[in-house]
């Protein structure tokens, strides 16, 4: 059977990448990102419902420019939207983009030597429903020195990315242990897309 077309609610090259392996096909939405603060924590919000709740909200947004853009896309709505959101969480607490090398310094310190947790949530909006799953996984680093944090930091690979490490890449010389989903961690978890995908009859092959 043919795989669907689905919209993908991200640039990410890595959520394309493992959508490709998965033999899904897709069109990127470049949604327009909201004004203010890019994924604000609200106050008193636990880290688990932070990242639930981005991924909606990410989804949601889609969907209502898709809505609104009639001009630009033939068919809007007319095929499923999956949007994602994936945050590291240090003894409960968000560990987001680094803001600059110094904050990738800081946050990779903080991981080292400790066992940390990677939610990803995965939203599917499809005709007015929204249908959603996270994949949580667990994460342990190795002791790192302050030379290896700063020569990864200088490679310019943890910018962009939640906890300021990519397991896909020079970081996974620091992963001494990893207990869930890898694609999890990267950003798109494969099993639950593909249980998703076939809760609205989209199955993935």
């Amino acid at each position: 059977m043919k795989p669907p077309m689905i919209y993908l609610a991200s640039a990410s090259p890595r959520r394309r990448q493992i959508l490709s392996q998965l033999g899904i096909a897709h069109e990127v939405l470049r949604v327009p990102a909201p004004e203010g603060e890019d994924e604000p924590q609200l106050p008193g919000e636990a880290a688990d419902v932070y990242v639930r709740r981005t991924a909606r909200d990410k989804a949601a947004r889609a969907a209502a420019w898709l809505a609104s853009d009639a001009a630009r896309v033939q068919s809007p709505n007319t095929y499923p939207i999956l949007a994602a959101d994936t945050t590291v969480i240090l003894d409960g607490l968000v560990l987001g983009k680094p803001v600059d090398h110094a904050d990738a310094e800081h946050m990779l310190a903080r991981l080292s030597g400790n066992t940390h947790f990677v939610h990803t949530a995965v939203v599917l909006a499809h005709q007015d429903r929204f249908f959603e799953a996270v994949s949580v996984t667990e994460v342990r680093f190795a002791a790192l020195s302050r030379t290896d944090i700063q020569a990864y930091v200088e490679t310019g690979e943890p910018m962009g990315k939640a906890g300021a490490y990519g397991i896909q890449g020079m970081a996974a010389l620091f992963i001494a242990h990893i207990s869930g989903s890898y694609t999890g961690v990267m950003g798109l978890p494969a099993f639950e897309t593909g249980r998703l995908l076939q809760s609205v009859s989209c199955p993935p092959g």
